[in-house]
């Protein structure tokens, strides 16, 4: 756990305080073991502290693997007046029994927020539903024990002395501190592939995606709007004098008119649809359900949006636009990028700044609006 923070500690967060919590577990166990050797106010105050910092610094790394703010104050009120309590039941009025209850309703506490951020944050995946289970398992766990020392005295609870409720305790706390981290580590895992996927698919600067994202986009889009027969078009989008914004301003510079030309493409979009960036200054839109007509339509609100230049502090700059509809099932991703690309280098000729629309190839059978939507543009 404490390697995974450390190669991923700012893509996922929570991992280092469940690792330094799982430490301070086995500080506590190796202190319960010094009893006899050393003064209890030493041996058993300090590992019940070790046991509420960890248990709560788990609490504190769930918080903030789920994007919460942790809540620090819950963790030194619990800590301080768990171990505050303790030393009264055990040094001024000793009663194991009131020691053992209210140990017990106080973790139930960290173990409670975490289920409770486990069922309401958590994604809909086996590993979030184990965590979240486990979770539920070991705050039973806890209440029962607190209930029992309560109703059956504290002999019955009594971890050195052999009983049902004992065993079963040790057995199952041993054994829940092992899988609980095992669970954590399997949400933290899901996280991490959900990140390397977006990572292979989106570009690193813009967080668009990249050609292998767009291609399985594509493909999915193309599947779906021809069982329906329905139309789909394609923006290839390209910046204006891009290199020359790089040698006046800077690669700083450009970078943040590439981000800044990616969330304006996308603040035009539907959700429906979808941005690529393809390398360089060129970004790639998918259109799905979408004639030539409307199309044109997305193109030129684009090219209108970036021309005004919304943001102050770049430089000036236009796009050119290169608009294709997809005529054919047979005709695949290249094929249309390279009509789009086409209608692009024809936008560069005709002085930039401007949209211009691919030519149809003569479909052996046209999409409905297509065909149409073509006459009509030209």
């Amino acid at each position: 756990m404490y390697s995974v923070y450390r190669s991923f500690r700012s893509e996922v967060r929570g991992l280092g305080h469940w690792s330094l919590g799982l430490a301070l577990l086995v500080a506590a166990a190796l202190m319960f073991s010094l009893r006899g050797g050393v003064p209890d106010w030493l041996s058993v105050l300090g590992a019940n502290a070790a046991l509420f910092w960890g248990i709560g610094l788990s609490m504190v790394g769930t918080q903030l693997f789920y994007g919460r703010l942790p809540n620090w104050r819950l963790f030194h009120a619990v800590w301080i007046a768990g171990v505050a309590g303790l030393a009264w039941w055990l040094l001024v009025q000793p009663d194991f029994a009131l020691r053992v209850a209210y140990f017990s309703f106080l973790v139930l506490v960290f173990y409670a927020t975490q289920l409770a951020l486990v069922v309401r944050y958590g994604e809909r995946h086996f590993s979030s539903y184990f965590f979240a289970g486990l979770m539920l398992i070991q705050s039973a766990v806890v209440l029962t024990r607190g209930v029992a020392a309560l109703l059956y005295g504290g002999a019955s609870v009594d971890l050195l002395r052999s009983g049902v409720v004992a065993s079963v305790y040790v057995a199952t706390a041993n054994f829940m501190a092992l899988l609980l981290n095992v669970a954590f580590m399997a949400v933290a895992t899901r996280r991490l592939q959900t990140i390397l996927e977006r990572r292979s698919t989106h570009d690193p600067l813009t967080l668009v995606l990249n050609r292998r994202g767009f291609a399985d986009v594509y493909a999915r889009e193309k599947a779906q709007l021809w069982r329906a027969a329905r139309p789909l078009a394609l923006l290839s989008i390209d910046l204006d004098h891009f290199k020359s914004i790089n040698d006046r301003f800077g690669h700083a510079t450009g970078d943040r008119v590439l981000i800044h030309v990616a969330c304006q493409i996308g603040e035009a979009l539907r959700e429906s649809d979808s941005v690529a960036r393809f390398g360089g200054e060129e970004f790639i839109v998918l259109l799905p359900d979408t004639g030539v007509e409307l199309a044109l339509g997305v193109a030129e609100r684009i090219r209108a949006s970036l021309r005004q230049g919304l943001d102050v502090q770049l430089p000036a700059y236009t796009v050119s636009i290169g608009v294709a509809c997809q005529l054919v099932p047979a005709e695949t991703l290249d094929e249309l990028l390279s009509r789009a690309d086409t209608a692009l280098y024809r936008a560069k000729a005709n002085g930039r700044d401007r949209v211009e629309l691919a030519d149809a190839q003569a479909p052996i059978a046209v999409r409905p609006g297509c065909a149409a939507g073509t006459d009509r543009a030209r």
